[in-house]
Parts: C-alpha cells; sequence; structure tokens
C-alpha cells in the first residue's frame, strides 16, 4: 500500500519569514534548531548539554527505534554556527530544554501564525523542509538517511516526495 499523507515542506521563501518571525530567543532556538538539524520535536524536547560536542560542533541524538520504540538508536548531527550560538547560550544556564513536545508545537503554531503562512506548519513539517534542503544542498541520499536516523531509504524517499 502506498504512502497516502505527504506533508509539504515550506518553500525557501517561508522558511525565511518564519525564521525572521521569531521575536523571543527561545522562539528562534525552536525554529532555527529544528530547520537546521532535523531533529524529531521530542528529541528537540528531551536535548540535554551533555548530548552536544562543543568542540566538534555536532550533536549526539537518541532517537525513536529499538525493540517498542526504546530510544537506542543513536545518531549524530552536525551543528551550524547559528544554532550552536543559540544552544550555548540557552544549555549554559540551563542543563536541559526544560520545554515539552506540546510547548514546542505552540511555539510554532505562533510563529507561523506571525509569518503569515496560511497552511499548518508543524515541527515535522521543519523536518521535511531540513530534508528537501539537504538534498538541493548536493547531499546524498544514504548520508540524508542517517542524518534522519531512517532505517529505510524509503522512509527518507517519502519526506522528500519522490
Amino acid at each position: 500500500m502506498p504512502y497516502q499523507y505527504k506533508r509539504e515542506p515550506l518553500t525557501k521563501d517561508e522558511a525565511n519569514r518564519l525564521a525572521n518571525a521569531c521575536l523571543q530567543y527561545k522562539e528562534k532556538l525552536i525554529v532555527w534548531t529544528l530547520l537546521d538539524t532535523g531533529l524529531r520535536v521530542s528529541e528537540l524536547a528531551g536535548l540535554t548539554r551533555d548530548k552536544v560536542d562543543w568542540q566538534t560542533h555536532r550533536l549526539m541524538v537518541y532517537g525513536k527505534g529499538g525493540p517498542y520504540g526504546i530510544r537506542s538508536k543513536r545518531r549524530v548531527i552536525p551543528l551550524s554556527s547559528r544554532v550552536q550560538q543559540l544552544l550555548e547560550g540557552h544549555l549554559s544556564l540551563h542543563d536541559q530544554m526544560d520545554m515539552s513536545v506540546r510547548t514546542v508545537q505552540r511555539i510554532m503554531k505562533c510563529v507561523a501564525n506571525r509569518a503569515h503562512i496560511s497552511r499548518p506548519v508543524t515541527p515535522h513539517v521543519l523536518r521535511h523542509t531540513f530534508a528537501v534542503t539537504a538534498v538541493q544542498k548536493g547531499i546524498s541520499l544514504p548520508s540524508l538517511q542517517r542524518l534522519l536516523g531512517h532505517d529505510h531509504l524509503t522512509t527518507t524517499e517519502i519526506y522528500l516526495n519522490l
């Protein structure tokens, strides 16, 4: 049975409007991190100081997977300079992100409304946007598959609406 529901990634203009609509530090932290890393919303909400390697500019993320959804799959995600600065600012004061998945979703909706984006914008839409942007920049599909933490290449292809 083919995959039926397709989430459309944001266009470059919509992504820029979303990033520029962030007024508060926490909004920038959420939107820019999701756009630049492709994290799942639960991975962002559960991010802690010890998961960031400041020297090599990388995140160590334990995402979904394993038996019964136990967070056993580890992946390494490179950090852009703007996200590293935001994370340093936040995690130097706090040990963790201190926000729930629902809080992240609410903040995203608020910023999307401020950016005048008419269609639904969720953290998962930003994950799709990250995937499309990475491919446009020339990343290979197997590399993108590892960044997103997918077991199968067909799952990664769904993100690209192939």
